[in-house]
């Protein structure tokens, strides 16, 4: 996975660099996106980006929008907060751009999202869940689904798919997409008749959880909630085996990628995505086709999602009908309502967009290696 992604990783970087190399004589359409290309959690910014510069490249060679060809402009944030800043920053007033695809993470996109509304500026993140993200105004956007419903649909499936009558949760306190996870899941999970009988919480960075996993223990869940990134959520689930709990473990879309960052640990384990590179949808199949022939690697979800905001970015200025006017961008891209890889894309007055989620079980291949199988579509 790592020799792949660097290489994806070069790819990309002269994919951008070619876009912006030839084509500003002739005049191109700027679009700015902040990602974690490095850092903890750069397999899903590399990817991210990928999937942006491969739907750029399909749209530019079918004649580009307004006529213009579309050219990225990527800048690196390593899922800092801080570092978000700075590119916005860099991106508005060096850059000139008047749309941002980003950021990733809902912290790093909550760090920008006042800086957008106040300049107008149409932001539209690829993957931050996190419910406040779009609270700032009515110039953010984002594609994927947010918190309150994915801690639902988790909810949901270990009360009626898994039978689960008792959960306990360990999560990042100091994290804003793990706390959120954690209080929609246990809301739906209690409502619907389970029991919270244990919750424990860490620090981001941490790698010793022994002595919460010992509290959780003594509770027998019946369910474990994980609700943080694969990186993290891999060391975890090596100490909760290593203590000999072997219930299902349970995650959200910061899982994606865990397939490749853990040994069988996580087995038995679940957790929601936006979708899955196994559907017959032929969008579905044609994205990950073409991603694979591209970067010589299964696109993961926050590509899907990265090649799906990219779709309506060049929409949005399409049907707006202008390249500079980021309030009739903005407009446009509120009215926006397409079939994309992800599913239906149609936003709602909070700039959320109404889509299913699907669940997957994290499971042994043909090869003997870890991977994902389909496990059920829950609406909203």
């Amino acid at each position: 996975m790592k020799k792949f992604a660097l290489i994806a990783s070069a790819i990309a970087v002269i994919a951008v660099s070619a876009f912006g190399a030839g084509q500003k004589d002739s005049g191109t359409i700027k679009i700015g996106t902040i990602l974690p290309i490095s850092g903890p959690v750069s397999a899903y910014g590399i990817q991210t980006r990928d999937a942006i510069v491969l739907a750029f490249e399909e749209i530019n060679a079918a004649g580009g929008v307004l006529g213009q060809k579309l050219e990225l402009i990527a800048e690196d944030d390593e899922a800092n907060p801080e570092k978000s800043t700075n590119a916005f920053k860099k991106l508005t007033a060096q850059d000139k751009v008047n749309v941002i695809i980003g950021a990733l993470t809902s912290k790093c996109s909550l760090a920008i999202t006042s800086l957008s509304q106040a300049k107008k500026v149409v932001q539209i993140s690829t993957s931050s869940t996190n419910d406040t993200v779009t609270d700032a105004g009515d110039f953010i956007f984002r594609a994927c689904y947010n918190d309150s419903f994915q801690g639902q649909v988790v909810a949901k499936y270990s009360s009626e798919t898994l039978k689960a009558k008792t959960a306990a949760v360990l999560y990042d306190i100091s994290n804003d997409y793990s706390v959120g996870l954690t209080e929609n899941f246990r809301k739906t999970f209690e409502s619907l008749g389970g029991k919270m009988v244990a919750s424990e919480g860490y620090n981001s960075g941490d790698k010793d959880f022994n002595a919460q996993l010992t509290k959780i223990k003594a509770t027998n869940p019946n369910v474990l909630l994980l609700p943080d990134y694969y990186n993290t959520v891999s060391l975890i689930a090596k100490q909760v085996r290593a203590q000999g709990m072997m219930m299902p473990l349970l995650g959200a879309d910061g899982w994606d990628e865990i397939t490749n960052n853990a040994g069988d640990e996580a087995l038995n384990g679940f957790y929601s995505n936006h979708y899955s590179p196994d559907s017959d949808d032929p969008k579905v199949q044609k994205f990950v086709a073409s991603f694979k022939a591209k970067y010589n690697q299964d696109p993961n979800a926050l590509a899907a999602l990265g090649y799906d905001t990219a779709y309506l970015v060049a929409a949005a200025i399409k049907n707006a009908g202008t390249a500079t006017d980021s309030q009739k961008i903005r407009d446009a891209m509120a009215a926006l309502d397409m079939q994309l890889v992800t599913g239906r894309i149609k936003f709602n007055e909070k700039r959320n967009p109404v889509k299913s989620a699907v669940m997957l079980e994290v499971v042994k291949g043909t090869d003997g290696k870890l991977t994902t199988k389909y496990a059920g579509t829950v609406n909203p």
